[in-house]
């Protein structure tokens, strides 16, 4: 066999095992983060007291990416590989159970309860000056 073939058959072989080394990262990662990616794990877990039990509410997500690589050739070689991930965590609300009552109340955003209602009304009173103005003009050509 000559070298060229050697390395040829070798590739597909070292490839998988690149393939392989990604595949059992993603594995671990995956693994690490979704056991760790719990609302109890962000917020901590329920509080008791007075009766009332607080139960906090989040929703929770995680992603990964990982990558591999491989290349040979006459003037090309190389190796290759990568990955990342993250979890991100947002309130959504809590669960207060108080006498045997299970009641959903959510934490709203300030800037949705503001920010909106105000952003609608600026752009009812511009809407309604424009169309005036629109309207003048018109009447107002000889």
């Amino acid at each position: 066999m000559t070298a060229s073939q050697e390395t040829s058959a070798s590739t597909p072989l070292t490839e998988l095992g690149a393939v392989h080394a990604a595949t059992t990262l993603l594995e671990r990662l995956a693994e690490k983060l979704g056991g760790k990616a719990t609302v109890s794990a962000v917020y901590g877990e329920p509080i008791t007291g007075d009766g009332v039990t607080v139960v906090p509410v989040a929703r929770v997500t995680f992603g990964f990416g990982g990558g591999a690589g491989h290349e040979s050739g006459a003037a090309r070689s190389g190796e290759g590989g990568g990955g990342g991930g993250g979890v991100d965590a947002r309130p959504l609300g809590y669960i207060e159970i108080k006498d045997g009552t299970a009641v959903y109340k959510p934490i709203r955003d300030p800037w949705v309860d503001i920010a909106l209602p105000l952003a609608g009304m600026l752009i009812g009173i511009a809407g309604s000056k424009s169309v005036r103005a629109l309207l003048r003009k018109r009447n107002h050509r000889p």
